[in-house]
Parts: structure tokens; sequence; C-alpha cells
């Protein structure tokens, strides 16, 4: 018959089983993160090429292509490793759902890239493609994280998508700049955007500071007060103040896409320094959960032997509060090792309710991110508005009320929810 730590040793193995599949999934972002990054740069170089610069820019991104092409290849070989016979919870519904967004994206990608050569689509257009993709592979990689069963694992989680939103975002702001600077001015849509962007970016960073780990916060924040920053900021000033009447020469589009270029490039380093402490932080838990594990067994091998020297099987009692118990009549167990059951039970219950408490918080931040993302999907739905438009109407509503921007997305959610609910009217009687 089990026994208690029978089942504390399955606990255990349920324990490693979530962190094995755990680091593939650390493996999975780490290659997103590369696709990301050359799709990015493919979405830039495309830009280029669709602004006027074709034949300056046509073998660099074909070499882009390639890069990212070869990215693609390892993404779809990452998800190939993931179990989706056996790991079909309900946990893992929204991220299979993402993967097979992302595996369509990456089916229709050499269309869009024939396109781009053949300048038969618009700079605007492609970057829509682009960016569509990519929001797909941070989907991923948002939905890795809320389903990371590691608390120390979800925090790296949480920190590196957010830089990667925001490094997303950068590369955004990096296409709009270019298709402005070209035109020799931005109209009010696309300051609006930048503004937006900027903004937006600026949130994201906000994130993944609360969330980072030490060196990785000093890391960001020294990029950040480079003069390579200052740079962009005065650019970004020139093109707040252009318009149809007031404008500026298109060689300035170059030099925004070579300094926002290098930014992008230094937060790739960041990234890159994120996704190898993600790694070395999944075989550290896995290491250390199979310790444990190992550990319970030799105990678990002790107490059958204890019971075979008996002849007789032991009535081992078990008290979740890990306080002494005294043995039954005929109970061989001696109290040393009793105490040890107890105290192995006492201090997995104990470490479980700490990660269950740590993993809560570590999610809290995805949440309110799921929450504000459907409020403005309904503002945008019910008003007509732009994602901006939508997200500054939360932000004025937030401010008005000194509410947290996420406690006016969850009003908004509750009063959809109320109008959509049918009315039971009452029968004839």
């Amino acid at each position: 018959m089990s026994t208690a730590l029978d089942f504390m040793l399955a606990a255990r193995r349920s324990e490693m089983q979530g962190l094995q599949a755990l680091a593939l999934t650390c493996q999975l972002v780490s290659e997103i993160s590369r696709l990301v990054h050359a799709l990015q740069r493919e979405r830039g170089f495309s830009n280029m090429y669709l602004g006027g610069q074709a034949e300056r820019y046509r073998q660099p991104l074909d070499e882009l292509s390639a890069t990212s092409s070869a990215c693609a290849e390892r993404v779809r070989k990452a998800f190939n490793r993931m179990d989706i016979e056996h790991g079909c919870g309900a946990d893992k519904a929204r991220l299979f759902t993402r993967v097979a967004f992302v595996l369509h994206g990456l089916d229709a990608l050499p269309a869009v890239r024939r396109r781009v050569r053949a300048q038969q689509i618009s700079a605007q257009d492609a970057t829509r493609s682009f960016t569509r993709l990519i929001a797909g592979l941070l989907a991923v990689v948002f939905e890795a994280a809320d389903t990371a069963v590691d608390p120390r694992v979800t925090r790296a989680l949480v920190a590196m998508f957010n830089f990667m939103q925001g490094k997303e975002l950068a590369g955004q702001e990096r296409a709009i700049g270019v298709s402005g600077f070209i035109a020799g001015y931005f109209d009010q849509t696309q300051r609006d955007k930048l503004a937006y962007l900027e903004d937006a970016q600026r949130r994201c960073f906000d994130t993944f500071i609360e969330f980072a780990d030490p060196d990785s916060k000093r890391h960001w924040l020294t990029l950040c007060s480079e003069e390579l920053v200052g740079e962009i900021a005065r650019l970004r000033q020139v093109a707040a103040r252009t318009n149809e009447q007031s404008q500026v020469q298109a060689a300035m589009g170059e030099l925004w896409f070579e300094l926002t270029s290098q930014r992008i490039d230094s937060m790739k380093q960041v990234e890159d320094d994120l996704a190898d402490k993600l790694q070395l932080m999944c075989e550290h838990s896995t290491s250390q959960a199979k310790a444990d594990l190992d550990s319970q067994r030799r105990l678990l091998k002790r107490l059958n032997s204890l019971d075979d020297e008996a002849n007789t099987p032991a009535a081992r009692l078990y008290n979740v509060q890990a306080t002494e118990l005294d043995p039954l009549p005929g109970e061989r167990l001696g109290n040393h090792v009793q105490r040890s059951v107890l105290e192995v039970l006492h201090e997995q219950t104990v470490r479980l309710q700490q990660l269950h408490d740590e993993l809560e918080n570590a999610r809290r931040s995805l949440s309110e991110r799921k929450t504000i993302e459907r409020a403005k999907g309904v503002l945008m739905t019910q008003q007509g508005l732009s994602e901006e438009e939508a997200f500054r109407a939360l932000q004025s509503a937030a401010m008005e009320r000194s509410q947290k921007l996420c406690d006016v997305a969850q009003t908004i959610l509750n009063y959809d929810a109320l109008l959509k609910t049918p009315v039971t009217r009452p029968g004839p009687r």
C-alpha cells in the first residue's frame, strides 16, 4: 500500500517533470529571442529598401532574410520538441494556440519577402506583416511566463518578456521614423504613434527593472545613459515639429535608421544576457529538485529496510504540523527516522506554499497586462478607437479617478460583461 512518503516522492517527481518541461520552454524562448531580433532587422532594412534605397539595401536585405530563415528553422525544431500529446493541460491551451499562430505566420513570410523584392507592397504593409509575426512570437514568450512552475524562472521570464516587448516597440518606432523622415515630415497620426511608442517603451522597461536581476538592471541603466539615447531623443523632437509645410531633408531617415539600429543592437546584448541567465536558472532549479528527490528516495529506502528487519510493516504516522508523534504498539520506526520523515513533509509543505506565493506575485504583472489589453480591445471595438487612443482613454480615466490603470481596465471589462448578460424576462402567468 502506498505511504505518505510515496506520495511525497510523487509530488517531487511532478515538480521535476514541470521543471524539465520548463527547461525546454527556456530553450524555446532563447531561440525566439534570436528570431525576433533577426525579423526586426529584416523589417528595418525592408523599409529602407521600399523607401527608395533598393539598390543599396538589396544585398544586406537578402542576407538578413537568410539569417531570419535559419533562426525560424531552429524555432520550428524547438516547437517540435514540445509534448503536444501528453502536455495538453488547460494551462497549455493558450500557449499552443499562440504557437499555431506563429507557424501560420512563418509559412506566409516567403510571400511577403517576394512582394518586398518586387516592390509590390508598401512599407507600411510590409511593416504590419513583420510586426504581426513578431507579436505572435512575443505572445508565446508571454504564455511561457504565465505557465512557468518555478517563481525565480517566472520572474526572469517576466523581465525578459517586458524587455523583448520594449525592444520590439523600439523597432516599430524605428520603422515609423524611417518612413516619416524619408517623406520629409510626419503627419499627425505618425506623431501620435511615435509618442505612444515612446511611452509604451518606458512602461515595458519599468516593469523589466522591477523583475530583473541586479546585474541586468545595471547593464540596462548604463546603456540608457549613453550619448546615443540623447541623439535619438533630439531626433524625436525634430520629428514632432515637422509637418507638410515644415519639412526636413530625407537624408535624416538614414541617420535615424543608423542611430536607432545601434540602440536596438545594444538592447540585444542585454537580451542575450537575460537568455543565458534564464538557461542557467532552469538548469540549477532542475538540479536542485533532482538532488531533493534523490534524498527522499534514500529516506524511503531506509524506511523499507527497517520494515524488512522488523518483518512487519510499520504503521508510519505522519503529521503535517511536524509535531512529535508517539509510535503505536509494534511500531519499529526509530524516533530519529520518524523525525526525518516529519521534517521532510513539513519542509515540503512550507516550501510549496512559499513557491505558490512567489509565483502569484511574479504572475501579477502578467495578469494586469492581460486585463489592460482586453480593456483596450473593448474600447477599440465599441468606440472605434485606435490602440493608442484606447490606451490614452484608459490613462485619462485612471488619472481622473486616482485609480490604478489595471483597476480602470477591470471596471470596463466588468461593465462590458454586464452589457452582454442576457436579461431574463418573466414569463406569462
